[in-house]
């Protein structure tokens, strides 16, 4: 029988344990690499710059669109940018310095994603876009509101889903007048909150996008101050035949109207740089 060197054997050992906890250590994440975060989704190109002063009284404003990718905010307030990003309707539901919602310090965005990204996505890129430029720091948290509903009438909706790259050209976006072959809810109710000058939430849970038309009479809307749905208000009330708003949602698409007062998020901006980072 051969002897082996007690020294030899315990260095074998030792060697044979070295390598096991070389293998456990390679297999466990280092702290840095658990830190890190899923990268955000960002845009191809972007450019965001302070607007420019406009001449005159009247200013165009656009306050989001997205053709082929390519996303456009014009003359907007870092609060409009914001309510575009997370899909708000309202400045109720976001909370920060006066400046963010001031007409006065205004940006002009276009960024730049691949023609077929989802609009979901594209929100997602402005999150990281104004997130990186303006150095935002933020928290969400719930908030006592009084709000519109928008939701499903009790004989179900009366829409028609869009048609993929129909023209959009004869699209309208009026107070008394909505013409569009390509909207969704979400949309929809931004677009009832900027006409009412109120909150007003999607409730609906539809998520397609949808040709609707619907016309109204903007003197008949009911002032959205009691609670109730407003829809009694079919009639005129000021010797106009139109509909008021209420009505026209609920006659012309199936879809209703309520007012409500409940939590509502409400997103708080706790820190964002006036003069945002350069392209």
């Amino acid at each position: 029988m051969t002897r082996v060197p007690y020294d030899s054997v315990l260095k074998k050992a030792r060697s044979r344990v070295i390598w096991a906890a070389a293998v456990t250590i390679s297999l466990v994440p280092s702290p840095a690499v658990l830190a890190q975060s899923p990268a955000r989704p960002q845009f191809e190109v972007a450019s965001l710059k302070p607007g420019q002063p406009v001449p005159g009284d009247k200013i165009y404003i656009n306050l989001g669109s997205v053709s082929h990718g390519t996303l456009t905010l014009t003359n907007t307030s870092l609060a409009d940018c914001l309510r575009y990003a997370f899909g708000l309707t309202s400045n109720d539901q976001l909370s920060g310095a006066d400046w963010i919602k001031s007409k006065v310090v205004r940006f002009d965005i276009v960024a730049k994603a691949p023609a077929d990204t989802p609009l979901g996505q594209i929100r997602l890129m402005l999150q990281t876009l104004l997130t990186d430029r303006f150095q935002l720091a933020l928290h969400r948290e719930q908030k006592e509101l009084s709000y519109v509903a928008l939701v499903i009438g009790k004989k179900g909706p009366k829409l028609q889903e869009a048609i993929p790259d129909s023209d959009a050209s004869g699209n309208k976006f009026l107070i008394g007048r909505i013409v569009s072959n390509h909207i969704s809810m979400t949309t929809l109710a931004t677009l009832f909150s900027r006409f009412t000058g109120q909150t007003v939430l999607d409730m609906t849970g539809l998520t397609a996008e949808y040709d609707l038309k619907l016309e109204w009479t903007p003197e008949n809307t009911p002032k959205l101050t009691a609670t109730g749905t407003g829809a009694d208000a079919g009639a005129s009330t000021d010797g106009e035949s139109g509909p008021s708003l209420f009505a026209a949602v609920e006659q012309q698409l199936g879809l209703k109207l309520e007012v409500r007062k409940g939590p509502v998020e409400v997103i708080v901006i706790d820190h964002a740089e006036r003069v945002p980072a350069q392209n």
